[in-house]
């Protein structure tokens, strides 16, 4: 009987991590796969701009101009959505000036193909070499990450130069973040799309700001002041008292960005 019990036990423990192994992408990426306009949720002066892919992929994007003199902000969203779901935050970033890349991801807002970790690191060189097609040099451009986005961020700055790397909620891996999640599981060996941004950081060379809220119930505190103290360049760690995973800029993260890319010289106060 009781080995039966232990068969039956065994049996539903090795359901369950067939399950999470075949399904993570479906838990990892939750994309809105439905395409939406910028003048349909209120941003007419947005425009539509496309870029190919490495693979051939062509994905829509949303461009918002740069005040004179200005950096440009490559935004890279987290797993959840689609880019029409940030165009708050593209608009407060363009009032203080900067030029905002919504940076569409396959899969995403209408996008052909499906998410991983190889594809959307693609995606983010794609949109920089539309920007470098746009006059837009490295120097002028920042890659702003945002929880799982903070992950393209880092893997793209190990071999581009961008003028600064903010990273919003930035966590040390996914494979740790599973770790503690599912912590019954073997999911070292399980993980198909690890994100390893700790192992990447100290290979990036520009500026890199931390603004992580400390109330962030997703991604710990924890995480952000690892991926600070791992990277080697210009570095600051802003922690936002209050504020969660996904409402940093309502609590004046804004305010922290201004100040460090003013501090290395990449913004300027007169806008």
């Amino acid at each position: 009987m009781l080995i039966k019990a232990g068969l039956i036990t065994f049996g539903v423990y090795t359901l369950m991590v067939v399950a999470l192994f075949a399904f993570q992408r479906r838990i990892l990426f939750v994309p809105d796969p439905n395409r939406v306009l910028p003048s349909q949720i209120g941003l007419s002066e947005a425009e539509v701009v496309t870029t190919r892919t490495a693979d051939g992929m062509v994905l829509e994007g949303w461009w918002l101009p740069p005040s004179p003199g200005q950096p440009v902000v490559l935004y890279l969203q987290g797993n959840g959505g689609s880019i029409a779901g940030r165009a708050d935050k593209a608009l407060q970033l363009q009032g203080r000036g900067y030029g905002v890349l919504l940076a569409g991801y396959r899969g995403y807002g209408g996008n052909p193909g499906a998410p991983s970790e190889e594809g959307l690191i693609s995606d983010g060189a794609a949109w920089l070499d539309l920007l470098a097609g746009m006059e837009i040099p490295q120097e002028r451009t920042i890659l702003y990450g945002e929880s799982l986005g903070t992950g393209v961020a880092v893997a793209l700055a190990q071999d581009r130069e961008p003028a600064a790397v903010v990273l919003e909620a930035p966590f040390a891996s996914v494979r740790s973040l599973a770790e503690r999640r599912y912590w019954f599981v073997p999911v070292r060996w399980l993980i198909r799309d690890p994100f390893d941004s700790l192992a990447r950081i100290p290979a990036v060379r520009s500026p890199v700001l931390v603004v992580h809220g400390s109330e962030d119930g997703l991604i710990p505190l924890e995480d952000g002041r690892r991926i600070y103290e791992a990277a080697t360049a210009i570095k600051d760690m802003v922690i936002i008292e209050g504020g969660g995973h996904s409402d940093l800029m309502d609590h004046g993260a804004l305010d922290a960005v201004d100040s460090f890319l003013i501090d290395n010289q990449i913004l300027t106060q007169n806008r």
